[in-house]
């Protein structure tokens, strides 16, 4: 052998062991890094299940101010008992002594025990290693315990329906709501992860799952910021119950790139405790699966059309009469009184129907439809939520005058709540429609992490010029409310409120006692940092939004403001 082959032999050799060496450290790394708690599980073996597979899913995570992660959705660990029937020897004395430690009762227990041909029956769940030593040293005959994980949100029932919870589709625990459904199968863990054989798992196709990650499982990091959720849920679950409202929404947004900071509808209720539930439609997200009509926060929508296409301006006036008919049906304004001649202006500080006729004439209808289209409404946003809907706008169809007519102050036309924001958006940024969203990065097991990104998806829906005057009115307008009772001497504040009947259950026509009280609101008003809007369904004892909900909006944008340190804009 020459020494040149002997050489090459010794390099191929030594690469082949760099190259081992290199995998070793890798795998080394996943398994004290990235997958520790799963080997962590292997010190509580000695209560092994029976199917040797523990519970495990990824994480979600609320985002603080400061950009720290808090625990929204997280796995807990403890244990659980089971009874194997047969062996139970006195069923009454079993119950009493493992009464402490079970939820269930007396007549459940029993049903358990006397089931002799099973060999395994769940008794009782989430016990801390003090509790089941205690329940260990009772030695009862035909009782074990076994390790168990299960899933814990720490807010109970903050952001409960955002989040959404698991329950079991056959012999998995799966997402069926908000972000444990949407984000299902980068949450879910695969069976039996705890247990792989090390040296298999070396050889198993890293390279593959690296280059794959986006069909790994990891944790979900969410814009939600917890103090904001709460200020949020505290403020509307006050309006919700003082007026007895149907149901409550409201969403606090970034205007500028669809960053949904808070996010909230009532009834809500208690993750942990999600089958203490009775009604089962308390589950859904109203939020994206239920569209209404909200009355007059549209018109700033139609009256930006209107000066964006040059039809009117701010100063733009017309002889309100207080009434206007409309293929012989008349249309009056919210008190059936008339102005004289006003200009547009007035037309939103006063909230008059009259004058929103007027400017959806002056624009045309074809140029209507377009507009409102641009808006996004009658599409579904994408929000990273399951079962969003849309907005029904096929009156914007219509050949008849007065199909325009009402939807050019609310009527007529339903969207569901987060649609709505995304259209108030592209009038507080600019003419952008943004995706409003939740997930701000996804953390793969493998350690690589993905930042999601949303840049607009329509830029110019208006023009920003035309941005600029709507938002100029819209702070008149929030000025103007209560004689000026609510304005804020540092800061501009652009809002409008609504006020819509609610269509009957049937679609012929509307309950003259039921309405729907709507606010939107954004601030500071030339550079917002923040979107807000909240609506009540079927409140009681209160006749308009500006009395129910311009309080609650009063209390979280003053919130925002020092929270977040806005810099005054005046």
């Amino acid at each position: 052998m020459n020494l040149s082959s002997f050489h090459s032999r010794i390099i191929i050799v030594s690469v082949l062991i760099f190259g081992f060496a290199i995998l070793l450290i890798t795998k080394l790394f996943l398994v004290q890094v990235v997958h520790k708690n799963l080997y962590i599980s292997k010190a509580d073996r000695q209560y092994s299940t029976p199917s040797s597979n523990i519970f495990d899913r990824g994480s979600i995570f609320f985002t603080k101010k400061d950009g720290s992660l808090v625990a929204a959705a997280t796995v807990s660990s403890g244990f659980k008992v089971a009874i194997k029937p047969k062996d139970i020897l006195d069923i009454d004395k079993a119950y009493e002594q493992l009464d402490p430690y079970m939820e269930i009762d007396y007549d459940t227990f029993v049903s358990k025990a006397n089931k002799k041909n099973d060999p395994y029956e769940e008794v009782a769940f989430h016990l801390t290693k003090e509790q089941v030593s205690e329940v260990d040293n009772l030695k009862i005959p035909g009782v074990s315990i076994y390790k168990d994980n299960w899933r814990f949100y720490p807010g109970e029932s903050l952001a409960s329906h955002t989040l959404g919870f698991l329950a079991y589709k056959g012999d998995d625990r799966v997402g069926q709501y908000g972000l444990e459904r949407y984000y299902n199968g980068t949450l879910s863990k695969p069976k039996d992860v705890t247990y792989v054989n090390f040296f298999a798992e070396v050889f198993s196709g890293l390279k593959d799952k690296v280059a794959n990650s986006s069909q790994e499982q990891g944790d979900i990091v969410t814009t939600i910021e917890p103090s904001t959720q709460h200020t949020l849920e505290s403020e509307l679950g006050d309006a919700f119950k003082k007026w007895n409202a149907d149901e409550a929404g409201g969403i606090i947004m970034n205007p500028q790139t669809g960053e949904i900071y808070a996010i909230s509808s009532f009834p809500d209720f208690d993750l942990n405790k999600f089958g203490e539930v009775t009604d089962p439609s308390i589950y859904r997200n109203i939020m994206v699966e239920d569209i209404l009509e909200f009355g007059s926060v549209i018109k700033p929508l139609v009256m930006s059309s209107a000066i964006d296409a040059k039809a009117v301006t701010p100063e733009t006036t017309y002889l309100d009469k207080g009434m206007v008919t409309v293929n012989k049906k008349d249309i009056y304004n919210f008190d059936k009184k008339g102005r004289g001649v006003v200009s547009m202006q007035s037309v939103l500080d006063q909230s008059l129907n009259t004058g929103m006729v007027f400017a959806e004439s002056k624009l045309g209808h074809d140029k209507f439809r377009t507009y409102m289209k641009s808006f996004g409404i009658g599409e579904k946003t994408g929000i990273d939520l399951p079962n969003e809907t849309k907005g029904l706008i096929s009156n914007l169809e219509s050949p008849r005058d007065i199909e325009y007519a009402n939807a050019s102050f609310g009527q007529g036309i339903a969207l569901t709540p987060v649609e709505a924001v995304r259209a108030f958006s592209v009038l507080a940024n600019g003419g952008n429609m943004v995706t409003p969203h939740l997930a701000k990065q996804i953390r793969y097991d493998s350690g690589i992490s993905k930042i999601t990104e949303y840049p607009f998806t329509n830029s110019g829906i208006i023009k920003k010029e035309t941005s600029e005057t709507i938002t100029r009115m819209l702070a008149h307008v929030f000025e103007a409310y209560d004689s000026g009772a609510h304005k804020m001497e540092h800061y501009t504040i652009a809002a409008k409120t609504g006020t819509a009947q609610v269509a009957m259950d049937n679609g012929k026509g509307y309950y003259k006692d039921r309405h729907t009280h709507s606010f939107f609101g954004y601030f500071p008003a030339y550079d917002p940092k923040f979107i807000v809007f909240l609506f009540l369904k079927n409140p009681k004892g209160v006749q308009y939004a500006s009395q129910s909900l311009i309080p609650p909006f009063t209390n979280i944008t003053k919130f925002l403001l020092n929270y977040y340190n806005v810099p005054p804009d005046r």
